[in-house]
């Protein structure tokens, strides 16, 4: 065999590539929030409830392999739809907007969505929107990539590292109703707040609505204004909604109880993310490089027939295997480090409670204690107000039901 003259520049690479990583720098990108310039007549204001997302967790999951962990998830499921709340309450084009344990609390425009990736890095959610009349809006995919100052310590703290995709939602839900007619904005309303009084009075009010094959809503016949049942159905709605109010309540202690640690473990997870990737970038090239200088160090002709060119040969053989070795064992160190960075992903991924603090609501005197998690306290409001509305054959007198607070004792 000849002697191979590029080993000492393969020999060179190697030791230049060693513990070489290339830093990735992402600028984030930005979508401004449209804004109403002027207060808009109420009457054009539809009511959004944003159901909880799903969050995309499947049975067969298993973290160690995804890295999608279920205690993570089960909070971005409710502290997702929660921004996004703050996010539409902020533009000034909607009238109430609220988180929804269920699709029963029956409003104008529903919210819904699930959480396709969410790692502190990248964010994929689908979101699908509906109103009242059964009228598909749209479901569309927004997605974003964090950038270096996403979670900067000088940063906008009222803007989430996902703000984009919160951003583009709502700008997207303000252009689709913009483009409604105003008679359309309030036939969704009528119909919202006639599903609410069949719901509750399915005698009276249950033949106003027909419902086709597809979904679609149509208003048959609007009640009496006079009618007092519209009167005191309409009262029994705004203690429902004082109810779901309440239930928000539950959200936001939610939402900015876990907002520290949530944000530390997104900054963390985006960072080991990140160095996960540089440093199997690092080993891939390492272990390549390693090979290549091992195997040229093999076809080193050590029978030369002059001496001194043996002993160099000799000794460019035993630098190049060794350096080979270190090279390829560094490779295979450098993925147990990986590892330990999926490990510390994982142990950031502590579970966060899902049950909210009972609610207490005084019905005619009579103390009524609510329990569980927020969509269970509401289905039970929603059935006590059935059997009070049974029991007093349609409220003849107007039923006093007290403002809903937070009891201080435990749930259980």
């Amino acid at each position: 065999m000849r002697p191979l003259p590029g080993l000492p520049l393969l020999l060179l690479g190697a030791v230049t590539l060693q513990g070489c990583a290339v830093n990735e720098v992402v600028t984030a990108e930005e979508t401004e929030l449209v804004v109403a310039e002027a207060p808009k007549d109420e009457a054009m204001l539809l009511d959004i409830g944003i159901v909880e997302f799903d969050p995309g967790v499947t049975e067969s999951n298993d973290s160690e392999d995804t890295g999608v962990y279920e205690e993570i998830r089960n909070a971005e499921a409710r502290y997702l739809p929660y921004h996004l709340k703050a996010t539409l309450q902020g533009t000034g084009h909607w009238g109430a907007v609220r988180v929804v344990p269920s699709r029963d609390a029956f409003t104008d425009v529903v919210v819904s969505g699930d959480i396709e990736r969410s790692d502190g890095e990248f964010v994929t959610l689908s979101v699908s929107v509906n109103d009242a009349a059964g009228t598909h809006w749209f479901t569309r995919k927004y997605s974003t990539q964090t950038g270096i100052s996403s979670y900067s310590e000088h940063r906008d703290r009222r803007l989430d590292p996902y703000q984009k995709v919160f951003n583009d939602i709502a700008n997207d839900l303000h252009a689709y109703a913009e483009q409604l007619p105003p008679e359309r904005i309030g036939r969704i309303r009528q119909i919202s707040e006639l599903q609410f009084f069949g719901d509750m009075s399915p005698l009276a009010f249950g033949n106003h609505l027909e419902t086709d094959e597809n979904g679609q809503v149509s208003l048959l016949r609007l009640p009496a204004e006079n009618d007092p049942n519209v009167t005191r159905l309409r009262q029994i709605r705004e203690r429902d909604r004082l109810v779901i109010d309440t239930l928000n309540e539950h959200y936001a202690n939610f939402y900015y109880g876990i907002a520290i640690p949530y944000h530390a473990w997104r900054k963390t997870s985006r960072e080991e993310a990140i160095n996960y990737r540089q440093v199997k970038r690092s080993a891939t090239l390492q272990t390549l490089m390693g090979v290549v200088v091992l195997a040229g160090s093999l076809a080193v002709d050590t029978d030369s027939s002059s001496s001194s060119q043996r002993r160099v040969n000799r000794g460019l053989q035993s630098i190049g295997i060794s350096e080979g070795f270190n090279q390829i064992f560094a490779g295979f160190t450098k993925r147990s480090e990986a590892s330990l960075h999926i490990e510390a992903i994982r142990e950031l991924s502590e579970s966060f409670g899902s049950e909210a603090a009972p609610m207490v609501i005084d019905v005619e005197g009579e103390t009524r204690r609510l329990t569980g998690t927020a969509a269970a306290q509401y289905e039970s409001w929603r059935r006590l107000l059935k059997e009070i509305y049974e029991a007093e054959t349609g409220f003849p007198e107007p039923v006093d039901v007290g403002s809903p607070v937070r009891s201080t004792e435990p749930a259980g």
